[in-house]
């Protein structure tokens, strides 16, 4: 039986997606993870909820420890893992509201540990890494989308910048012309230590703005994010509760 973990981006630190059965903080070798970690059932299936940024979202992206976060749902036996993410748009056709379910990512932080094999002294490790996102579960995630009627597209690219500040026009134009579809501060570290440790992962993403980019638009700013988020939060939970039963 599948155990699926779920990390919840902005708008989705404590989810009331499913009902608590515990919560336990934990420690793993790599540090504490961003928050305790809430286990309960979604039709039958063991979930297990992490907040990436913290209960009270008070990790900046480059303070949150991903190494302790995936490790600890791997200590868990978490089988699959499911992030969700804020992300700005760089695409006209990605609207405010949209799910994208990622398939690439450019990474462009600067400041993350992000891998496991700090030390070569046990052997080389090189992951392969060339479709970074489980195209399993980012099948059911679309299907189930489109399903429940909501806006999605299948397939993009990410690119994770350092954060915490937005793009400047330049850089969000360089974004576009790399052929970056979506712009966030915290999906690749996470991809990169899952797959690391051949966990399957996959993310839903919504789109909340047009980062910089766009000159007909208001620049982003975080209230207008989360607005958005917090408008959409019940669709982001309703894709997750009809596509967790569904995971094999």
């Amino acid at each position: 039986m599948p155990k699926i973990g779920i990390i919840g981006g902005s708008g989705l630190d404590d989810p009331k997606m499913f009902k608590k059965e515990k919560a336990v903080q934990v420690e793993t070798t790599y540090g504490n993870p961003s928050s305790e970690l809430t286990f309960g059932k979604i039709e039958g299936v063991d979930v297990v909820h992490l907040a990436r940024h913290g209960k009270k979202h008070q990790l900046s992206p480059t303070q949150v420890n991903y190494r302790a976060n995936i490790y600890a749902l791997k200590d868990q036996g978490v089988t699959h893992i499911l992030a969700t993410s804020a992300c700005g748009s760089l695409r006209e056709q990605i609207g405010r509201g949209d799910f994208v379910i990622i398939d690439q990512f450019i990474d462009f932080t600067r400041h993350r540990i992000i891998t496991f094999h700090e030390s070569f002294e046990t052997g080389a490790a090189h992951t392969s890494m060339p479709d970074p996102f489980d195209a399993n579960l980012r099948k059911v995630l679309y299907e189930t989308a489109v399903q429940l009627g909501l806006r999605a597209h299948n397939g993009g690219t990410v690119v994770t910048i350092e954060g915490p500040r937005f793009s400047t026009r330049a850089e969000s134009k360089m974004f576009r012309a790399w052929g970056a579809d979506v712009i966030n501060m915290s999906i690749a570290p996470e991809a990169i230590l899952a797959n690391e440790i051949n966990i399957p992962y996959a993310v839903v993403a919504m789109s909340t703005d047009y980062d910089s980019w766009k000159e007909d638009e208001v620049p982003v700013t975080w209230e207008e994010i989360l607005a958005v988020f917090n408008q959409n939060a019940e669709n982001v939970k309703k894709l997750l509760i009809s596509a967790i039963p569904k995971i094999k």
